[in-house]
């Protein structure tokens, strides 16, 4: 099995972890959990299951699986406080994301058809990652005081495009509503970035509907 997640790359088959297009080591318990948490998605598993699968017929306490929990988090680039790949299930145990698209080797460029529309402007979303901000380096690049200089980022992953705030002032807004976490973007969703307001297309039917770009 050989996924896509976040910003990292999972091969099962040679246990292999990549983030950001480099190796991270795991020890081979990490490496286990993240795989059935991976396998079982988006089912969230009890922490007596994940003993059952980790430490087979060995007692351990409650501890060694929140130790191990909090590892995979660092290796994949997870946060506690606001997760967007691994969940915590209080009283119960922990669920991975279903944002998870199979690898596609030999592909640079994203899967995914998308684009964003603003003010009567369109730009192609076709880099894995496109930045919005006031920042020259942005790939959107809007003017306003309300907008820090790295504001936001759309992330394609395979078929399935993110919106993340990327630590701004004033907040990145979708239909509306702040987002603390990335969020899942689908055809016809709207961005909002201080003033302007973005609205995603997509002509793949796994983001939405198929439309033509106007």
């Amino acid at each position: 099995m050989k996924v896509h997640f976040g910003e990292c790359v999972l091969d099962t088959g040679a246990r292999q972890l990549l983030r950001r297009g480099a190796l991270v080591h795991l020890s081979p318990k990490v490496f286990e959990l993240l795989r059935l948490l991976v396998e079982c998605r988006p089912q969230a598993l009890s922490k007596d299951a994940i003993h059952e699968r980790i430490w087979p017929d060995i007692f351990v306490s409650d501890d060694s699986v929140a130790k191990l929990v909090n590892e995979l988090r660092r290796a994949i680039g997870d946060e506690a406080r606001s997760p967007h790949l691994l969940r915590t299930v209080h009283g119960f145990g922990y669920a991975f994301t279903e944002d998870v698209v199979d690898a596609i080797e030999g592909t640079a460029a994203p899967a995914l058809q998308c684009w964003l529309h603003w003010e009567g402007r369109e730009l192609a979303l076709q880099k894995p990652e496109t930045l919005i901000g006031r920042d020259q380096g942005a790939d959107v690049q809007l003017e306003s005081s309300r907008i820090s200089r790295l504001h936001a980022r759309i992330a394609i992953r395979g078929l399935v495009a993110v919106i993340e705030d990327l630590g701004s002032r004033n907040g990145t807004y979708l239909h509306g509503q702040r987002i603390a976490a990335p969020a899942r973007l689908t055809h016809g969703d709207e961005i909002g970035v201080g003033p302007f307001v973005l609205t995603f297309r997509s002509l793949s039917p796994a983001a939405g509907p198929e439309t033509e770009p106007d």
